[in-house]
């Protein structure tokens, strides 16, 4: 039998401590009752079932299954659902998508997620991709357009069917962008619901994407909005957070093996009113309990990504002692076993026919020598954008670019495309999925060294990668040594084969995500950028176009692992 997350009477959880001792509990007091929370996190758009298996833990025994897909989410959604059930999700629903969601604005995956059955959903910094505009209309629906793509393509768009909430995003009256909170009774207990991002969300975005919005501490506003809700009558809060933790392995159906990560730090400043953090933005699926730093301990989850797992939480709920009693959790892979649903299939069928001529468009060849290489950083997708970076900034300009860079997070997904030697429109978008520009700016050698160190942080000690490793063009190699003190851990940089130049002046290539700061690389924004060389897509497509193209080996960045 599956293990699970259980604690029973949990003085810790309750909200005695915010309250009196409750009265002897009398024959018309009310029972316990029991809450059910479906959770996901990280769909990104994700309507048909991604073609790799995922690897996933469960009791101590490795399983490989293809998980997700919206009508096989929708099905499994539906299979577990009980009496006094709420489905919720933690951020990062749309953005980063395949193409039969991102060449529809996201819309399709939206709709499907509505039809399945969310209720409340976190903000998460993909949300914000688009800008802030876009995201209202996300929520309200509208065919208004403030991209360069079309919005209702396809069909009128109605707006999510689910709220999303935002207690931490603020403008400069403090008023929130969208609603922080969200009670929802169940029978005669009350759960308060709070949602936000991660306060680092302005570094992840381009930086008009946010502009006018400022992202609060999530701590401190998770225990600001708990002690609200509670004022209005709330037995307990859940909190919905796009933030979340590592763990090894990545996927678990229950456990967190090696927790670590930004989330840590943040359940243990939690007020002991919140019972529950369900997670995500690291794509790692665990569910265990976390000790505060009052004592008391909260059920922490994380479904994955992808829709490749739902998070199903019961909670028993003392209402006459306004406390959580017990909680309990566990990983639901959606491998298929619960079928699929036959009105989500039939909608994801119509817009993946919508983007089929798009997506299934050969743009050009691609051969694959079969070379590997022994130490490297970057991956061949990545290698492949940087070139086509520089292939686009160097035909823009009066004089060839010297070197591009890209940082890893931006490229989502591998070159296993090439397989059969021809790269397709879908393959490319799906890469660079974006809409980003590619900007030329000017740097010395010695400012293009310093914003590499920036690649590196130290926590509890230790020195590793913060959030995306830089990949530079053909051009440029180097190796990183993360035994020596952090700000000195890029050696052996090498442009063309030769030691770079401190003193001299190189044109550089790169997205405008990274030239606005984003995943803390702040010192591109002290460069000049001389030229917007347009969009990256069409100049990745330009590049794969030519067909005399071989998959990069990789070998650019030594001395460490790839990040996913």
């Amino acid at each position: 039998m599956t293990r699970t997350v259980l604690f029973a009477a949990l003085a810790s959880v309750s909200l005695a401590a915010c309250a009196t001792t409750p009265a002897p509990r009398t024959e018309n007091a009310p029972s316990m009752v029991e809450v059910q929370i479906l959770a996901i996190n990280d769909f990104h758009g994700n309507l048909e079932t991604p073609q790799s298996p995922t690897r996933y833990l469960d009791n101590g025994t490795e399983q490989s299954a293809r998980l997700g897909g919206a009508s096989a989410l929708a099905a499994t959604l539906q299979l577990l659902r009980r009496e006094n059930t709420v489905t919720v999700a933690a951020g990062d629903l749309i953005g980063a998508s395949p193409l039969v969601s991102s060449l529809f604005l996201d819309e399709p995956s939206i709709s499907a997620l509505s039809t399945m059955g969310l209720d409340i959903a976190a903000v998460g910094n993909h949300e914000f991709d688009r800008g802030i505009a876009e995201l209202r209309r996300i929520q309200n629906g509208g065919c208004e357009q403030h991209t360069r793509r079309e919005p209702c393509a396809v069909e009128p768009f109605m707006g999510a069917g689910f709220r999303y909430l935002a207690a931490n995003v603020v403008d400069e009256n403090t008023t929130t962008l969208f609603p922080g909170t969200e009670l929802r009774r169940f029978g005669d207990v009350v759960i308060g619901f709070v949602g936000m991002t991660l306060e680092g969300t302005p570094s992840l975005v381009a930086a008009q994407a946010t502009e006018g919005y400022a992202f609060l501490d999530e701590a401190s506003t998770a225990n600001a909005a708990a002690r609200a809700l509670l004022a209005d009558g709330a037995d307990t809060v859940v909190l919905l957070i796009h933030e979340g933790g590592d763990v090894d392995p990545r996927f678990n159906i229950e456990g967190c093996p090696g927790l670590s990560g930004p989330i840590v730090p943040i359940i243990e400043a939690l007020d002991p009113a919140i019972s529950v953090v369900v997670s995500g933005h690291t794509h790692q699926a665990y569910v265990c309990n976390v000790a505060t730093s009052q004592g008391s301990e909260v059920l922490l989850t994380s479904g994955g990504r992808y829709g490749g797992f739902v998070t199903d939480i019961t909670m028993m709920i003392d209402p006459a002692a306004n406390r959580v009693t017990a909680l309990e959790a566990r990983n639901v892979p959606v491998d298929g076993s619960a079928g699929e649903d036959a009105g989500v299939a039939a909608h994801v069928a119509r817009y993946a026919e919508a983007a089929g001529p798009v997506a299934n468009r050969a743009v050009g060849s691609i051969t694959d020598s079969g070379e590997r290489g022994e130490d490297c950083g970057d991956r061949p997708a990545d290698g492949l954008i940087a070139d086509a970076y520089q292939a686009q900034a160097s035909a823009a300009m009066d004089a060839p670019v010297d070197l591009a860079l890209v940082n890893s997070g931006g490229v989502r997904t591998d070159l296993s495309g090439a397989a059969d030697g021809v790269l397709t429109f879908g393959e490319l978008a799906a890469m660079a999925p974006f809409g980003n520009s590619v900007l030329v700016l000017e740097m010395t050698g010695a400012e293009i060294s310093a914003v590499l160190e920036q690649q590196f942080c130290a926590e509890n000690g230790a020195i590793g990668v913060c959030d995306s490793i830089i990949v530079p063009s053909a051009s440029l190699a180097y190796r990183v040594d993360l035994t020596r003190p952090l700000g000195q851990n890029v050696v052996d940089l090498m442009l063309n084969g030769e030691p770079i130049d401190p003193a001299a002046t190189y044109r550089l290539a790169t997205n405008n995500f990274l030239a606005g700061g984003g995943d803390g690389f702040t010192l591109f924004t002290q460069a000049s950028t001389i030229a917007n060389t347009g969009f990256d897509i069409d100049g990745l497509e330009a590049y794969v176009a030519r067909g005399d193209l071989s998959v990069p080996v990789c070998g650019r960045v030594r001395g460490i692992a790839p990040v996913d």
